[in-house]
């Protein structure tokens, strides 16, 4: 006979793009990962009627509603998912959670450290996700057991980059990504917040930062790129830098890191192969190994394809979803989680401060 499953019904707020990603995972992931959940796709939520009845159709949601606060304290509801603009976030969140929901929330978490904070005092004594989703990129994810193997030794260098190309477009500065009193900040909360999430999964916490924002179009009111260096705990130094008007970028994010015995390059554009540099080989025999990150024995190799067949971005949300429902059945601790995500947001707030300041400022 069958395992009986425990049943756990989602609320989604929001119908965008990243609701789209989301809709996907929690449709495939019990197809991949072998977890005591079905997940029932209950209730979705939106502000306009035809596009979110347009929304549920395609991607299986069994009810709409307008009025998001009831549907997420709803007594049939167990899982919280929040997939909207920035501002509301905590609303969201905080409701969610004093229903004693679990909560998933997109990054960043909120406008503010003390907003996040309030956040995460909300959810405190309950499993709780952020979709920070490329730590579960297999090829980041064998980066992150080469370095935790010794493989680079001690690390010295820590560079990142995140540039994409949708400040261009006049239209975009119409969308809420582009006004601070939804988003927050630019290229800072959308694109940086995922590297300072890589770079305190791989390379440890952030002490110091010295940074600076730009803004290339004449009056919009958010960064469109950001830069900075950075000292980290480990005592490596750094350089991150995110960019709305990197040109020719479509979603290119990656890293770069130099240790004593080796170095690691990655690149999302080619999120299915890592580069790995083994300064102990003899000397004759040293090169970069191009090493395509599909199995066997990888990350991720398992629960999805063959050996040599590619994954692609959606495997992300699918994995970071697996994961969490993996530990939420052992009853053990996941990440990242909302107090993961806090440690983001003082970051942020630290490149602001810098950048306003012109001056190093410890987090």
């Amino acid at each position: 006979m069958p395992e009986h499953k425990r049943q756990l019904n989602i609320a989604m707020v929001g119908s965008g793009s990243i609701a789209r990603a989301h809709s996907n995972a929690f449709h495939q992931v019990t197809h991949f990962f072998d977890v005591p959940f079905e997940l029932r796709k209950k209730i979705v939520c939106g502000r306009t009627a035809a596009k979110l009845k347009a929304f549920a159709e395609q991607w299986g949601w069994e009810e709409t509603s307008l009025d998001w606060p009831s549907a997420v304290t709803g007594s049939d509801i167990d899982i919280v998912d929040i997939a909207t603009p920035n501002a509301l976030h905590a609303p969201i969140a905080i409701a969610a959670a004093q229903a004693g929901k679990i909560v998933f929330c997109e990054k960043p978490l909120a406008l503010s450290v003390a907003e996040a904070e309030q956040m995460t005092n909300a959810v405190q004594g309950r499993p709780s996700l952020v979709w920070f989703n490329y730590r579960r990129v297999p090829a980041v994810t064998l980066a992150k057991r080469i370095i935790d193997e010794g493989r680079i030794g001690q690390i010295f260098h820590y560079r990142s980059y995140y540039f994409n190309q949708s400040g261009i477009d006049p239209a975009k500065g119409k969308t809420w990504r582009y006004q601070r009193d939804q988003a927050g900040s630019g290229a800072l909360g959308d694109l940086l917040s995922h590297s300072f999430d890589t770079a305190r999964y791989l390379n440890g916490e952030i002490k110091e930062l010295c940074a600076a924002t730009h803004t290339f179009v004449p009056g919009r009111d958010v960064d469109d790129s950001v830069m900075l260096m950075a000292r980290f705990a480990n005592r490596s130094v750094g350089t991150l830098e995110a960019s709305r008007f990197g040109v020719g970028c479509r979603n290119g994010s990656g890293f770069e890191i130099y240790g004593s015995k080796g170095s690691l390059v990655f690149d999302l554009e080619d999120m299915n192969r890592l580069q790995f540099f083994d300064a102990t080989d003899p000397a004759p025999l040293q090169g970069t190994r191009n090493l395509l990150v599909t199995g066997p024995n990888h990350p991720y190799s398992a629960n999805f394809w063959k050996p040599g067949h590619l994954v692609g971005y959606e495997h992300t949300f699918i994995a970071t979803l697996g994961d969490f429902l993996g530990a939420l059945a052992a009853n053990q601790p996941f990440h990242p989680d909302f107090r993961d995500a806090v440690c983001i947001q003082q970051l942020m707030e630290a490149v602001q401060a810098s950048a306003d300041s012109g001056n190093w400022v410890k987090v």
